[in-house]
């Protein structure tokens, strides 16, 4: 496979877990996705803003997350966001410290 191609198709799949997380799952709680895989909606925003940056492109994180979730994160909380539980919250804190705060 030539490169184009490979790119092509890795857009393509971003793509769709963009649309998948977006559209048809926006029942999924960006902590239950924090603490299960250690990442989320807010993650894949800021991965997409540090590629914008890498390329020389100024992007803030709210710009970045309004991109990928298509509307702003005060759009997105009063529409899907639910309440989370302390036991949630609790290893939220661990989660983010292992998988963002270390990396960053």
């Amino acid at each position: 496979m030539d490169k184009q191609t490979e790119i092509e198709l890795q857009a393509a799949a971003f793509r769709r877990l963009q649309q998948h997380l977006m559209k048809d799952r926006t029942d999924v709680q960006n902590i239950d996705m924090m603490n299960l895989t250690g990442f989320c909606r807010n993650c894949l925003s800021r991965w997409y803003q540090e590629a914008a940056n890498a390329k020389g492109i100024e992007m803030g994180k709210d710009e970045a997350r309004e991109i990928f979730y298509g509307m702003s994160m005060d759009e997105w909380k009063a529409n899907y966001q639910t309440d989370a539980s302390a036991e949630k919250q609790a290893a939220f804190k661990v989660a983010f410290e292992e998988n963002v705060t270390k990396k960053s």
